[in-house]
């Protein structure tokens, strides 16, 4: 008994040691996505703005496939020590939830993640290609009746983040378009500007150059309000379609990750996001701030989460 008391009270103290020193090296920041979507836009600004409070460098990894599920899964199963952290978007709960639905072992669970804080929480924007000629909601419903299956949308990955919005739009709608994923919002993106598919939900972020630019013509928005930063887009609700959904995307470490640990990244991301720069940052990018500390954070997660899986049941199977 002695021995063991021992050997626990050595753990503790190599655990508040760590925790102490903490961080003493660079902090890996796993973006589930290739570069230009939701995640890398926010991940990126996100990274720089912990670097000046932890004072050691916060290097982006991106590890796209299979819609999030590998780069998720990969912080869900590293060491938990801090040294690895997630920018997980909404996606996150829905993968689980599809590995359910399939009887296939899933890749990890949500309880392998515990979430640090969340930094935005965006509606998607429906963007179609310029040469659509539909400028609502209704005209797309209309083209899509129209020519049946002839159109297409682009997404980040089988039930993922860009993906469950159009199948809700669909299902409300009682229409079907050809699905196009990719392996990431970027990417989605880049099918549309090329003309490959005709439309995609994307992030105000990841959107607003090309919009700009008059690449991408936006038609209705998946918030409960119009986006502060695109006023002339309508939502879903007042096009007629009960549907409504946001692409959030928060900061998770493995589950186990020591308190002490925790705290000093929380301290980082909630000065960090108060950080003049990095509110000019997200403001280039269309992307309002919407932070939570982690218990607000878990509370918001576990809700939205709870939701998705209703969404997933509905939507039921789906083919790539």
């Amino acid at each position: 008994m002695k021995r063991m008391v021992i050997a626990a009270a050595t753990v503790l103290t190599a655990v508040g040691v760590q925790a102490q020193s903490y961080p003493s090296r660079p902090v890996t920041m796993i973006v589930p996505f290739p570069p230009g979507g939701v995640a890398d836009t926010t991940g990126r600004p996100t990274a720089v703005a912990m670097e000046k409070y932890l004072k050691q460098p916060v290097s982006i990894t991106n590890r796209p496939g299979a819609g999030g599920a590998v780069g998720n899964a990969a912080v869900a199963n590293a060491k938990p020590d801090g040294y690895t952290v997630l920018m997980g978007l909404s996606s996150l709960s829905v993968i689980p939830e599809a590995d359910k639905l399939f009887n296939r072992k899933p890749a990890y669970t949500l309880d392998q993640l515990d979430p640090i804080a969340l930094i935005s929480a965006d509606p998607l924007i429906l963007v179609v290609h310029p040469s659509l000629p539909v400028k609502t909601a209704k005209d797309v419903v209309a083209l899509a009746n129209k020519h049946k299956g002839e159109l297409s949308f682009s997404s980040s990955g089988v039930y993922g983040a860009l993906h469950m919005p159009m199948e809700m739009f669909m299902h409300a709608a009682k229409i079907r378009m050809r699905h196009v994923p990719t392996t990431g919002g970027g990417p989605a993106i880049t099918q549309l500007l090329g003309g490959h598919v005709t439309m995609t939900a994307g992030g105000p972020a990841a959107i607003s150059s090309h919009v700009k630019a008059g690449k991408l013509r936006t038609i209705v928005s998946w918030g409960a309000e119009r986006h502060r930063n695109y006023k002339e887009v309508p939502t879903f609700k007042e096009s007629g379609y009960n549907i409504e959904y946001y692409i959030w995307a928060g900061v998770f470490v493995p589950h186990g990750t020591p308190e002490a640990v925790t705290k000093v990244l929380r301290d980082a991301i909630r000065q960090g996001v108060a950080d003049a720069e990095f509110k000019k940052t997200m403001d280039k990018l269309n992307s309002p701030i919407k932070y939570l500390d982690a218990p607000e954070f878990a509370k918001y997660w576990d809700a939205d989460a709870k939701r998705l899986a209703e969404v997933v049941k509905i939507v039921g199977k789906v083919a790539k």
